[in-house]
């Protein structure tokens, strides 16, 4: 691959603005703005029932709306970062964050399905945007002695987003009684992170001259093909995989159309991202324990929601104390970790490795779950997850962030949200598949056991209905054991991984505040 020319390359400008209470103010904006992004795909995600109801669409057709959203939100992820820097910071962030808030307004409104679909997929193309500028921000405008709180505000996007987003959710739909909510609740948060952002951020020029040298051959091919990804695995589930055309098209030509970009990536001189960064170990192998951690941070609410609405029908109110559980320490955890991490003595590693085991020892409590279990019986798994989620995501973005070069932030921050995106989407499609084929399994298993224990005692004094109720209860619960116990033993099986990452020691910071103009964190490049 060619080096990116100077045009290409991110850089700073002559002299970076001093840190300070206006600068800051900038970028709590941003991730407010972050938290916006994330509160816009997952909440109108888990009221689709209600949705759907308001609309009077089917129940097929209404769950192309989460697919949509995560489509637009990937696609825009290898291009926002470039965007912010060739309009300028500021007025990228704003203009996406305008028009998200926007569509936000409208989309309740809408009752034709295909304009629906469409705007929510340009819905998730403007708000995903957004996430990526967080990175990019932290690592160029906070000075050493902070930077690492950075990085722990971006590992809020997936430890606090997502946890909450039940509680909110459960707010809109059953306290508020109106579904709408579910979109709009987000309005007053990004014209607050509007403000904010507009008032905090600096006016940088624009660099015009790089839109003529940007690759935009790849990126024909990257937008249709990762908005193809994001379908084909979203909605693999629901329709069975390679047994239905629309997946197998879509994943044809949706991994055809991505490795043409990341071809076009390799040999363009400006490339959007910088597939290079691949070659360091601490990039690499961070990225293939992200897919396996956000597996496993979707087992800390997500999962034991959906169990408890499988075996006693619970609405989101009735499990959202466990996302609110998780969610709200965040905001205090994840600066912990990083004050953690400024201490000498730790290896960043060994921290990662503690929060691992703690989400595998959370998994293999939830695995005892029977048909009695409610809500206080996964406060133990709870617990470990509040534990293991900040230790697990602060450590890995630092071992990750650490090998780079400031010049390069804007690279990563790509590459680190098209991991993240596809990762969540995959998640969600794992367990969704384990779950159905170990139900089956189950089911199969107890319905034959049932039969033969009939053809020798000569059946049961049991209505028939009510034998199938529960064996599909029973196989449920025991699905769920099941997914418990792969989880944690995936989880496991990433402590090896992560131990094989390249040691990165503390970082040394500096008795004056100001950043430092080398690493981004600390530590060679190699």
């Amino acid at each position: 691959m060619n080096a990116p020319t100077s045009a290409s390359t991110p850089s700073a400008p002559p002299s970076e603005p001093a840190f300070g209470p206006r600068l800051a103010v900038g970028l709590l904006g941003i991730l407010l703005a972050a938290m916006v992004s994330g509160l816009s795909g997952r909440v109108p995600s888990l009221v689709l029932i209600d949705i759907q109801g308001g609309l009077g669409f089917s129940k097929d057709d209404i769950s192309w709306l989460t697919t949509a959203y995560s489509a637009g939100e990937l696609a825009a992820m290898p291009f926002a970062a470039w965007f912010a820097i060739t309009f300028s910071m500021r007025r990228f962030h704003i203009a996406m964050l305008a028009a998200a808030m926007a569509l936000t307004t409208v989309l309740p409104f809408i009752r034709d399905l295909h304009v629906l679909l469409l705007l929510r997929t340009l819905h998730g193309l403007c708000a995903g945007s957004l996430v990526p500028i967080l990175m990019m921000a932290a690592l160029r405008f906070l000075p050493a002695p902070i930077r690492l709180h950075g990085l722990a505000l971006f590992a809020m996007t997936a430890t606090l987003s997502p946890n909450i987003a039940l509680w909110l959710a459960a707010l809109c739909a059953d306290r508020m009684d109106d579904w709408r909510w579910a979109y709009w609740h987000v309005i007053p948060l990004g014209l607050i992170a509007m403000a904010m952002v507009a008032w905090g951020i600096p006016k940088l020029p624009m660099a015009l001259p790089r839109i003529k040298q940007a690759n935009w051959f790849g990126m024909v091919f990257a937008m249709p093909g990762l908005m193809l990804l994001a379908v084909g695995i979203d909605q693999g589930v629901r329709l069975d995989w390679f047994q239905s055309p629309v997946i197998t098209v879509a994943l044809g030509i949706g991994l055809t159309f991505t490795a043409l970009f990341l071809i076009s990536e390799w040999c363009h001189p400006a490339p959007f991202v910088q597939l290079e960064l691949l070659k360091r170990r601490n990039i690499w192998l961070g990225f293939v324990t992200l897919i396996g951690l956000l597996v496993a941070m979707f087992s800390g609410a997500g999962l034991p929601a959906n169990v408890l609405a499988g075996l006693h029908g619970f609405r989101l109110e009735q499990t959202a104390s466990l996302g609110l559980m998780i969610g709200a320490p965040q905001l205090v955890l994840g600066s912990a970790v990083a004050t953690l991490l400024y201490r000498r003595w730790i290896d960043a590693r060994h921290v990662f490795a503690a929060g691992l085991a703690c989400m595998a020892a959370a998994c293999w409590l939830a695995s005892y779950v029977t048909d009695e279990w409610m809500v206080p019986q996964f406060l133990g798994a709870t617990l470990l997850h509040v534990i293991g989620q900040p230790l697990a995501m602060v450590a890995m973005l630092f071992l990750i962030v650490s090998v780079i070069q400031p010049i390069e932030g804007p690279f990563l921050a790509g590459l680190v949200n098209i991991v993240r995106v596809i990762s969540t989407i995959f998640a969600g499609a794992v367990i969704g598949q384990l779950n159905v084929v170990r139900t089956r399994f189950h089911y199969e298993t107890l319905r034959d056991q049932a039969g033969n224990a009939m053809g020798r005692w000569g059946g049961f004094d049991i209505p028939s209905h009510e034998l199938v109720e529960l064996i599909t209860r029973q196989a449920s619960v025991l699905a769920a054991a099941d997914v418990y116990r792969v989880i944690g033993l995936m989880v496991l099986l990433l402590i090896p991984v992560v131990l094989k990452l390249r040691y990165i020691p503390a970082p040394v910071v500096p008795r004056a505040s100001r950043a430092v103009a080398s690493p981004a964190i600390a530590g060679p490049t190699t």
